[in-house]
């Protein structure tokens, strides 16, 4: 399987994304002078919002799906926002294209998409379907369980350009694109959109991307962070997602799913990462990120992730739950701090009936190598 991600676009932006085949988000009038950086003079909120919209790219694998979300504009035409699809990601890993006077089509998109990704055709279907159709019909919709939450959270909780959602909720999606285009797709290798029918067409002009592809490296960054002791949850987020495979918490495990930020509620909960491993037994495993030491109060947010995913993923997709939280080393295990947090976990694993939480610690010897290091911890 395989992660799907809508990313948001406007009428001007789509036609370009087409044309040229790749993705894409941006902030305005910001310069990401961070990567590969151990420094930077952005305001950190400003810094954090960048590295949000890093993670966002950085989860991306090759072979994932593409939607787009064509967004509302009245005084376009666009009377309701619409999804079109379905895509695939040709290349990875998502690269960085700088807010400057060099950004491949920056004028002709009329905005900075900083973050970019490679994709390619998969079944590309020629009408989208409305917002209405996707969020808010209800006939073939069993339990409340089964609706859209991912892109219904997106709506209640702001706009994010690149939206991850499950795999039974992709699978939904792509089932109505597929049946409102009575399963036909397009023949063709090169597309374009038509603004005043508002659907996509295969053209036979064809386009190149010949942008500036550079890696994302926000590792010198975090490390400085850390050493300063100051926070760095988003770059750690960013790291781990663009990374995960080769982690030794992760290693050898078929993942078939990533999310980050995945929304758990109408409040603001947020999981920092969830991943869905397939194999004999699949388990979904979400993820509580600390830039500092976990302390006993964690497992209250752990409970509520544990509850939401039991009442509205499980149900859609089978799985066995394995929390884990990541925060900084607590270099005495002696203390009673360090106990009370050992107990809290203890009380956790007694009261669910679900997989045993993984404790897992990050250190990084700031007077030597300056690696960054990630140990499971046995209790």
């Amino acid at each position: 399987m395989a992660t799907t991600h809508v990313f948001i676009v406007d009428l001007t932006t789509f036609k370009y994304h087409l044309e040229y085949m790749f993705a894409g988000t941006g902030a305005k009038d910001r310069i990401i002078d961070f990567n590969n950086s151990f420094t930077s003079r952005l305001h950190p909120k400003t810094e954090n919002n960048l590295l949000g919209m890093i993670a966002d790219s950085q989860r991306i694998r090759i072979d994932d799906y593409v939607i787009f979300y064509l967004q509302q504009n009245k005084s376009q035409g666009i009377k309701e926002g619409m999804f079109y699809g379905v895509f695939k990601v040709k290349e990875e890993p998502s690269f960085l294209d700088n807010n400057d006077n060099q950004q491949f089509l920056n004028s002709q998109l009329g905005k900075s998409l900083t973050f970019r990704t490679i994709i390619k055709p998969y079944q590309i279907y020629a009408e989208g379907i409305t917002e209405w159709e996707a969020l808010d019909e209800i006939k073939n919709i069993q339990s409340p369980n089964q609706m859209l939450w991912s892109l219904i959270y997106r709506k209640l909780k702001g706009n994010r350009g690149n939206t991850m959602i499950t795999i039974y909720e992709s699978e939904r999606l792509i089932s109505l694109i597929r049946n409102k285009n009575n399963r036909i797709y397009l023949d063709g290798s090169n597309f374009t959109f038509n603004k005043i029918t508002q659907k996509i067409e295969v053209t036979q002009q064809s386009y190149h991307y010949s942008g500036r592809v550079e890696q994302i490296n926000i590792l010198p960054r975090l490390i400085n962070k850390y050493c300063d002791n100051k926070q760095f949850e988003a770059h750690l987020q960013a790291y781990i997602l663009q990374h995960l495979e080769q982690l030794p918490i992760f290693l050898n495990q078929q993942i078939e799913w990533i999310g980050n930020e995945v929304s758990c509620g109408v409040g603001m909960q947020r999981i920092d990462i969830m991943i869905s491993v397939d194999g004999d037994n699949r388990k979904v495993v979400p993820v509580e990120l600390k830039s500092g030491i976990a302390y006993p109060a964690i497992i209250n947010q752990l409970q509520r992730y544990v509850d939401w995913i039991e009442q509205y993923y499980v149900p859609n997709r089978p799985s066995d739950i394995e929390p884990m939280i990541i925060a900084r080393e607590i270099t005495d295990k002696t203390s009673q701090n360090y106990q009370n947090l050992l107990n809290a976990f203890n009380n956790f694993n007694f009261t669910n009936n679900i997989l045993k939480l993984r404790y897992i610690e990050f250190s990084i010897d700031c007077e030597q190598n300056r690696i960054l290091s990630f140990n499971d911890v046995v209790y």
